[in-house]
């Protein structure tokens, strides 16, 4: 058994398409604007696997009620491997991506929290 598919709640899929493959580095694996449809994947070569990431339109009151309760809160609507913590936090602060704070270690590891600016929080924790 593998993991095909996920789903994150974003305010507005086609906002959040441009930030996870822009931004992010994502690659896009579907995107059907007409649909309101977007599913990104691991970049080429990461060595991740084929699973795709639904941006999940927020549009319905369940939707928007996880994703802007777990918002609120500050806690993290899903966590993404990488393999340096500080260098990826480096790269996208220079990007204009907003973190909750600096990369923190442990006994869990590295993680940095940072803001997708589409509703939720992400946590980028190091391999």
């Amino acid at each position: 058994m593998r993991l095909k598919m996920c789903s994150i709640h974003v305010k507005d899929p086609a906002a959040a398409n441009e930030f996870y493959t822009g931004i992010l580095g994502f690659d896009s694996l579907m995107a059907l604007p007409e649909h309101n449809l977007y599913i990104v994947k691991d970049p080429a070569g990461s060595g991740g696997g084929t699973a795709g990431l639904l941006l999940e339109p927020s549009d319905n009151p369940i939707g928007s009620a996880y994703m802007n309760g777990l918002h609120d809160a500050g806690i993290p609507a899903i966590v993404f491997g990488v393999s340096d913590v500080r260098a990826e936090y480096e790269r996208l602060t220079a990007k204009g991506v907003m973190f909750q704070g600096e990369p923190s270690e442990g006994p869990e590891g590295t993680s940095a929290v940072m803001d997708d600016g589409c509703g939720n929080f992400v946590q980028l924790h190091q391999d």
